[in-house]
């Protein structure tokens, strides 16, 4: 079941533990701390089940018109299980409330790592759209895409 999670605490453990199990996504140190420590101030939603989160997603202000999904992670050896479609439904009902027009999310641009191309694939089926490849907005070696939607 997903659940809006407000404790800060609560928001910090989830992610540190999500995380932790997805090191080729989530796998430069600095980076994956600033995750955690930003995900206890913004919206956030967990999938529980048996009071242990399997995934987690949350939102981003980015403009008074567009929601982003900053940071999203499902346990590995629960992915393609409808986890991570469940948490966008709840992302996306959030932001259509909230009267943001547009959805983004920043992954690596595809063509540079398999996992990094099913995460793409996964933005794809829920409807995204490329906007723009940055390629040096967090260094060479990873290209940023920005992915796109609009809200309906």
């Amino acid at each position: 079941m997903v659940v809006y999670i407000e404790d800060k605490k609560q928001k910090e453990s989830i992610s540190s533990i999500i995380l932790a199990d997805l090191p080729d996504w989530f796998g430069l140190p600095d980076s994956t701390a600033e995750y955690i420590k930003c995900s206890q101030e913004l919206p956030f939603w967990a999938e529980i089940e048996n009071n242990t989160a399997k995934g987690f997603i949350n939102l981003k202000e980015t403009s008074s018109d567009t929601a982003e999904i900053y940071v999203m992670g499902v346990l590995k050896t629960m992915h393609n299980n409808g986890i991570g479609k469940k948490l966008f439904e709840a992302f996306y009902s959030y932001a259509k409330e909230h009267n943001y027009s547009f959805i983004q999310v920043k992954t690596v641009q595809e063509g540079h790592y398999e996992e990094y191309d099913r995460t793409i694939q996964f933005y794809k089926k829920l409807g995204f759209k490329e906007l723009e490849c940055f390629p040096a907005l967090w260094d060479e070696w990873n290209p940023c895409q920005i992915f796109i939607m609009a809200i309906k």
